[in-house]
């Protein structure tokens, strides 16, 4: 019992960073230590864990898709996402530059110490940390799209942020901002539970997570140190959106 609570308490960490535009999950993921164990079980939802649930072994199922581990953490990041979207947009809009720094300084913070999980840095895994960091600052200086409420283009939101917010330094919210749809879904639809608008983003998003999982897992696998090295890059890059004083 005590772990689950952990598991709840991690994935509240991560909802909690996933509203926040700059802040990204995926990283908070990695610093809680339960980045890989995440994408291996979502990856696991395959035929096999199919043919389980469809023949009524539950047990099996759950073995096989670490679903009670999956049950914890999204269950904290959705308790996280309904109840901390007013807070955060009454934090961020009377104790900005409080709230910033505090992300700032935890971000920062990451960079050590996912970037120490690097088993070895040579010129490969330096090479894809510069690329990691110049892709997060360039992604951080695009404009914003318009606001758009179609389905299809709520299906792709949803696909583009389940990425980014499992993806180490890039925000699911950021992403978002720049579809031109943060206010629509992170705080309308969310504060008015606007079905509507939430179907297609989840619909949207629990195809690409699926998907998404697979290759990330296949990258892990094959290239652990560049793809490490690639997210510290993120990270690092991501902290030009989280600067306190932007507005200064």
């Amino acid at each position: 019992m005590k772990e689950y609570i952990t598991l709840v308490l991690k994935g509240i960490a991560m909802g909690a960073a996933n509203v926040i535009p700059g802040v990204s999950g995926g990283t908070l993921a990695l610093i809680t230590g339960i980045f890989e164990r995440l994408i291996n079980a979502i990856k696991s939802f395959d035929l096999t864990a199919a043919k389980l649930l469809f023949s009524f072994k539950i047990k099996d199922f759950a073995k096989h898709t670490d679903l009670y581990f999956l049950i914890a953490i999204f269950g904290g990041i959705a308790i996280a996402i309904i109840s901390l979207a007013r807070l955060f947009y009454f934090l961020f809009t009377n104790y900005p530059v409080y709230i910033w720094s505090f992300f700032f300084g935890l971000v920062l913070a990451s960079v050590y110490f996912v970037g120490k999980t690097v088993e070895k840095w040579n010129t490969a895994v330096i090479i894809t940390f510069a690329i990691g960091v110049i892709l997060a600052v360039l992604i951080s200086i695009l404009n914003p799209a318009s606001e758009n409420s179609s389905n299809l283009y709520l299906v792709l939101c949803g696909v583009v942020a389940i990425c980014s917010m499992i993806l180490p330094g890039l925000s699911g919210s950021f992403v978002l901002i720049l579809m031109g749809n943060y206010q629509l879904v992170m705080i309308d639809a969310v504060n008015d539970r606007n079905l509507g608008i939430l179907i297609p983003v989840g619909i949207g998003a629990a195809g690409g997570l699926i998907i998404f999982s697979h290759i990330l897992s296949w990258v892990f696998k094959r290239y652990r140190n560049q793809t490490i090295s690639l997210l510290t890059g993120f990270i690092l890059g991501s902290l030009s959106v989280l600067w306190p004083w932007q507005k200064a």
